[in-house]
């Protein structure tokens, strides 16, 4: 009943994937062994500094980011505004 209609169980990857070694994580591990501590959870914060995640983001990147979407609707409502209300022209 309600089943997974065929449908099989979704796949997580395997937590042993991730490394703190090599990430900004590796120097807080360091800190909190200096005092006699070791953070359980690190590994789990691992694939933020990983693939696509690990890339730097810009200022440009900020600024721009929907730019393209934004001037097309831009575009598309100046169209819609001068094609349905065109400017008068008034004579002096």
């Amino acid at each position: 009943m309600g089943g997974d209609h065929g449908h099989g169980k979704m796949s997580m990857p395997d937590w042993r994937q991730w490394k703190v070694e090599g990430t900004p994580l590796e120097i807080n591990q360091q800190r909190l062994a200096a005092r006699g501590l070791k953070d359980p959870w690190a590994r789990n914060e691992a694939w933020r500094f990983s693939g696509r995640f690990a890339r730097k983001i810009t200022f440009a990147d900020v600024l721009l980011k929907g730019f393209k979407w934004g001037f097309v609707a831009f575009t598309v409502a100046l169209a819609v505004e001068y094609t349905f209300f065109p400017p008068k022209k008034e004579e002096h």
